[in-house]
């Protein structure tokens, strides 16, 4: 479902007056190339999951200036006339390249790469990291936590302390492609098809005169498939008997039980002694849900403790990526065209993190026939091609005395054209296809990688050609 609201005006004031000043000294149509890449995976993780991609797609089909927004701009009285009529005239006319939906990603390679005329390659630049960054970080947030549930599924129940209606609908999308299996967010399920999920809430209890008529009621309603919340009053003194008994009268017509959640407390105890209760009262088959402030560590910690627990319910921890809510992403100049020829540039700073990678590139991703697993990612000039018929050597690129050669390996392209001067031609995957993709695509990473503390570094190298470039051009500078 394309997002109707016009999203061009969301954009930092100084893409517009650059822009403006890019026409007024001649730049405005120059072909410049640029580069959307993160610098560092959140909660220390070791690798991240890119998405958002089909919302980049359909922000950039829709760029378009009303009249009120030309108005606006003229308002500010900083705009030439001939800014404001290019922006009335506006045809975006980029090419746009990127990695699919769904796929692990890594430090320093380009996900998204934009050619165009300055202007509007510039111009694109907030909306673009505004939705692969909360995106990205959603997913891969999800993958986390959907990792540490062992196989057991994950609902996002998060949308209420989501940072807006966005943050909720979005954040729901990305959760799912991260390896969720479902959300409590209606308007992604409506809008996505991420799977709608839920029952109850403690008001529901609290409205009847006595619990277990309120469990009594349900049932009535939802007989298929009832699922009960037990932690409004007492857990095992109320909350489970009353479900118990509700759920002998559902087996007296012929339903079995859905399930029990359990929202506060002591959840590893208090489910061992409900899985006891239930086992005890012929209901082996009743699930037990846990929610409340989880997360990947204290999923894990539950399981560790042996809590038999079938599914998780979890908020506010995954829709907000509490424990480390920013991504990262930035979006910058690689490469302008003069007279057909590709000029790299070079953004340099004293943190060398901060340094980039200049040039028009591409990135290879590494795997070896055996395994099928991923080696390693390389970042190349455009004009390369890796030869897999012979060794690779690639270095860390942190620590470039270590090196690995390679050899009996296959090299892939990740980026695929999106869009060419101007016009999609791409067909966006339903989240559903996307999510299989990713469940697929996480397979060929190796599990030392995936470990929660201290995962094994994978490497993401630079191609001699593009290495020597990049040092030839700090040698300039730094002269």
């Amino acid at each position: 479902m394309i997002d109707e609201r016009n999203l061009t005006m969301l954009v930092d004031f100084y893409e517009l007056t650059m822009g403006n000043g890019y026409l007024k000294n001649g730049l405005g149509d120059k072909i410049v190339y640029f580069d959307l890449f993160f610098r560092r995976v959140p909660d220390k993780g070791g690798f991240a999951i890119f998405a958002g991609l089909e919302q980049v797609i359909e922000y950039i089909k829709n760029l378009k200036f009303t009249e009120d927004d030309i108005a606006y701009l003229e308002s500010k009285g900083i705009f030439s006339s001939d800014f404001l009529e290019y922006l009335r005239n506006f045809e975006f006319k980029c090419d746009v390249w990127s990695v699919p939906e769904g796929t692990p990603i890594f430090p320093g390679e380009p996900l998204l790469t934009v050619r165009g005329p300055a202007i509007q390659a510039q111009f694109i630049e907030t909306m673009l990291l505004l939705i692969v960054n909360h995106q990205s970080l959603i997913a891969a947030k999800a993958n986390r936590i959907v990792r540490a549930a062992q196989g057991r599924p994950v609902m996002e129940f998060g949308s209420r302390r989501a940072q807006g209606g966005d943050g909720a609908i979005y954040g729901a999308r990305a959760a799912f492609i991260g390896g969720c299996a479902g959300t409590a967010c209606t308007l992604s399920d409506r809008k996505f098809g991420v799977p709608a999920m839920g029952t109850m809430a403690h008001s529901w209890i609290q409205l009847f005169e006595s619990e277990l008529e309120a469990f009594r009621a349900y049932a009535k309603c939802y007989p298929e498939s009832c699922t009960f919340l037990v932690d409004t009053y007492n857990v095992l003194k109320s909350g489970v008997p009353n479900a118990i008994t509700v759920f002998r009268e559902l087996d007296k017509r012929g339903y079995r039980p859905g399930a029990i959640r359990i929202d506060s407390g002591d959840i590893a105890y208090l489910s061992k002694c409900a899985r006891k209760m239930l086992d005890d009262a012929g209901f082996s088959d009743c699930r037990i849900i846990a929610s409340n402030s989880l997360d990947e560590y204290i999923i894990r910690d539950l399981l560790d403790q042996g809590a038999p627990i079938d599914s998780f319910g979890v908020g506010e921890r995954l829709v907000t990526s509490k424990s480390e809510p920013v991504f990262g992403g930035v979006y910058k100049l690689t490469a302008v065209e003069d007279s057909g020829k590709i000029i790299p540039k070079i953004k340099l700073s004293e943190n060398i993190t901060k340094i980039t990678n200049p040039g028009y590139k591409k990135v290879y991703r590494i795997f070896c026939r055996k395994t099928g697993k991923a080696l390693a990612d390389v970042v190349t000039l455009a004009d390369e091609q890796i030869d897999s018929t012979k060794p690779y050597v690639i270095f860390d690129p942190e620590f470039t005395y270590k090196k690995k050669t390679l050899v009996d390996f296959e090299a892939k392209e990740l980026q695929i054209p999106v869009f060419k001067n101007g016009r999609c031609v791409y067909e966006s995957p339903d989240v559903n296809a996307v999510k299989k993709y990713a469940q697929q695509q996480l397979t060929l990473i190796w599990d030392e990688i995936k470990r929660f503390e201290n995962p094994h570094k994978y490497y993401v190298d630079l191609s001699a050609k593009l290495w020597n470039m990049k040092q030839s051009l700090l040698s300039e500078y730094f002269l």
